[in-house]
């Protein structure tokens, strides 16, 4: 079950938002499908993202997939702790396993975005 509180995208990345902090991750439905995550390449605190940007890559056992940014920011802060432990986001994708925080520079973005119903569905039909 994805939490209702979070906006998603199509590109399977959640996001928290918190004032104009948006902490941002990828889903239960995405860690499932890569399967046993190794590695997380982020980017750095300073870095700008646009909406729709690629911001990282994941490595799992089974492939490299890209990251893709929800919104556009400044990056406030990246997991640190993903480094030595990247299956968090296989075990907690929606707390331990978040990837990056940022200041966002238009929060008008979020309309763009689904809620946890409209991402079921979505994922529903990628099935």
């Amino acid at each position: 079950m994805n939490p209702a509180d979070l906006r998603y995208d199509k590109e399977h990345e959640w996001v928290r938002v918190e004032g104009d902090t948006a902490t941002i991750g990828i889903s239960d439905f995405a860690q499932d499908q890569l399967g046993e995550v190794v590695y997380v390449d982020l980017p750095s605190v300073g870095d700008e993202l646009a909406a729709g940007e690629t911001f990282g890559e994941i490595e799992s056992v089974k492939s490299v997939s890209e990251l893709f940014a929800p919104l556009s920011g400044t990056i406030l802060e990246i997991n640190d702790e993903l480094g030595t432990s990247p299956e968090s986001i296989n075990s907690d994708p929606y707390g331990a396993g978040w990837m990056v925080k940022l200041t966002l520079s238009d929060a008008g973005q979020l309309e763009s975005l689904m809620s946890a119903d409209e991402y079921e569905s979505f994922v529903a039909n990628e099935a």
